[in-house]
């Protein structure tokens, strides 16, 4: 797999005087990791997107602090954006120890079609969408694929334990846990029918007992009419 670079200067400019950065085109960062004071950095914005667009937060990344002699190996870990415009406005690199294992969460992709999805009213329901793993920096998986083809049946599901993974990776999560599963979409048409009726009654019992409290007394010579009749 190809090596992803990215360079980076130490950051004088603290606080509110970033958003001086940002309008150059730099983007805020830290640097932080086991046993490591936190370094602030700073990184040219467009050079930075076209890394996340490649790594993700799965993929290592070589990050040469200009300075340092060695280039350190990092992932990213929190992506901090703008809600409304979506502008970058600060990121956080986790420097890593290759000959050390650490523990990540990888997102799970499905891949392919379920035949099982061709009957009427059918779904796929998912029960996780992130595996938690344990292995060394350079063994994590961009993502997980699952295979959805062996999926024939209704019903029928995948489990963590079915997922295949490198033999030096280890897997953080109960075997029994359901990665996806075929459900059918039950629709209750006789109660939905009945709930309706029962609406449609009150509703038709509410509207007689309005007319009622609304309608005017009988006068005595009324009332004598309707008994001769």
């Amino acid at each position: 797999m190809e090596e992803l670079k990215l360079k980076a200067t130490r950051r004088d400019v603290l606080g509110k005087k970033n958003t001086l950065l940002r309008r150059q085109g730099i983007t805020p960062a830290h640097l932080f990791g086991h046993s490591l004071k936190s370094v602030a950095l700073q990184c040219d914005t467009d050079e930075l997107k076209a890394i996340m667009a490649r790594a993700g937060t799965t993929r290592l990344v070589s990050l040469k602090v200009e300075g340092d002699k060695e280039s350190k190996s990092v992932f990213l870990r929190e992506i901090q954006r703008n809600a409304l415009t979506r502008q970058l406005i600060h990121v956080d690199f986790y420097q890593v120890r290759k000959g050390e294992k650490m523990t990540m969460d990888v997102p799970i992709v499905l891949v392919g079609e379920a035949p099982a999805m061709k009957g009427k009213g059918r779904i796929l329901t998912r029960g996780i969408n992130r595996l938690p793993i344990e292995c060394l920096p350079d063994k994590v998986p961009p993502q997980i694929e699952v295979d959805i083809t062996v999926l024939e049946e209704l019903d029928q599901a995948i489990h963590v334990k079915d997922i295949v993974l490198d033999p030096d990776i280890t897997v953080r999560a109960d075997p029994e846990q359901m990665v996806v599963k075929v459900s059918e979409v039950v629709v209750k048409i006789e109660e939905e029918k009945k709930v309706v009726e029962e609406l449609v009654t009150a509703a038709a019992e509410g509207e007689a007992g309005a007319r009622a409290e609304g309608a005017p007394e009988k006068t005595s010579a009324e009332a004598a009419s309707e008994k001769k009749e």
